[in-house]
């Protein structure tokens, strides 16, 4: 008498599908079909966690080719290699000004404007844009130099200065926010560019990592002022510390209030008045 034997369909383990889960998208359609006619709930679960990572993947996607929008027209129009250029420190009372400019092998996934971004997030993209395979240009300006030719003079000098350290140079520049006088090379002034652009993303992402290293360092060597909380900008607690102590060496003395005549009781601040037009009185 024949007997009949029922089958058991033998499922990967849940472990093993959690292995191949982390190691994409993409993923097999296959595999993927699979996990969703899978009834276990630990699979049905990691199904509905790949669907939403492909489509946080694809969303990113399109995000950085909107952002690539600018450098794929001007391609289109003709340049060959694009520059972003960025500045990072216009309105502190101190440190520097810091400039950078960033030509990009490639679009860099998480790549965004430094403001929206974690300190975090923008130390882990500074280190995939200085890893080689992009070109990065950095210029910094401090604070004695920006007393004696003013802040836009400064900001515009430490651009020109981050474009020349780029080699082979760029023949086209896309600048958030400037047009950079006195520049040979074709460029685009950028409203929001950070925002708009990857390679100005870029370097503002690079001229803000730096710029906040160099706070930090100023903060090891001047402790009162707070320089690794504030980046040298003028919060409450930095203004108490001014009138406690007086500016320190790095201090922007051309800038209000340190500059101002209405700040008599900060000690050893000189009442000259603003740098150039007027602009090295931002604070």
């Amino acid at each position: 008498m024949a007997r009949s034997r029922s089958t058991t369909h033998t499922r990967p383990p849940l472990q093993a599908l959690r292995e191949t889960a982390r190691s994409g998208p993409p993923y097999a359609a296959a595999w993927l079909d699979a996990l969703a006619a899978d009834p276990r709930a630990g699979a049905q679960a990691l199904h509905r966690a790949c669907v939403s990572r492909i489509a946080r993947e694809e969303a990113e996607r399109e995000r950085l080719e909107r952002m690539f929008a600018l450098e794929t027209a001007c391609r289109a129009a003709g340049a060959t290699c694009i520059a972003g250029v960025d500045e990072a420190g216009r309105g502190p009372l101190a440190g520097p000004i810091v400039a950078a400019a960033a030509i990009l092998a490639a679009p860099v996934a998480g790549l965004n404007d430094s403001k929206r971004l974690s300190r975090q997030r923008r130390e882990a993209l500074h280190g995939a844009l200085c890893s080689g395979e992009h070109r990065i240009g950095l210029a910094v300006v401090d604070a004695a130099a920006i007393d004696a030719m003013g802040i836009q003079r400064a900001n515009y000098t430490a651009m020109r200065l981050a474009v020349m350290q780029l080699d082979p140079g760029p023949d086209y520049l896309l600048v958030d926010g400037f047009a950079i006088p006195d520049c040979a090379i074709g460029q685009q002034r950028v409203i929001g560019g950070d925002g708009l652009s990857l390679s100005i993303a870029a370097a503002s992402i690079v001229a803000k990592v730096e710029r906040d290293r160099i706070m930090d360092a100023l903060d090891a060597l001047y402790p009162a002022y707070g320089f690794g909380r504030n980046r040298g900008y003028g919060t409450a607690a930095h203004l108490a510390a001014l009138r406690r102590h007086g500016p320190s060496p790095v201090h922007r003395r051309s800038f209000a209030p340190l500059a101002s005549p209405e700040q008599p009781d900060l000690p050893g601040v000189g009442s000259d008045g603003c740098g150039e037009d007027g602009l090295a009185c931002e604070s």
